[in-house]
């Protein structure tokens, strides 16, 4: 399984209605559970993004449950593939 990190910003819309928005984080997360991704973390923040997740799946389920998302017009992120330090151990191996 893949674990991503996701920046999230709100729209205009999303900020409109942002006492809605632990609603539909809990709706996010049963509908990326449906597509296989757990999200294991979701922190509100104060800066540059305003959520930011910790999901776990396979990447076609990442991308599938984030374009869903998107489409509801609420929020826009930035995700970035995470690796654990073993899984870079791995990957640092192949350099030789």
């Amino acid at each position: 399984m893949a674990t991503y990190v996701i920046l999230s910003s709100f729209t205009d819309q999303g900020i409109r209605n942002v006492k809605d928005s632990p609603d539909r984080l809990i709706a996010f997360k049963a509908a990326a559970e449906k597509l296989g991704v757990a999200i294991k973390h979701a922190y509100y923040t104060v800066g540059a993004h305003d959520i930011v997740v910790v999901a776990e799946g396979a990447d076609e389920g990442i991308t599938a449950a984030l374009l869903k998302l998107g489409t509801l017009g609420n929020i826009r992120t930035t995700s970035m593939r995470a690796y654990s330090p073993d899984e870079m151990k791995g990957i640092l191996k192949k350099l030789a």
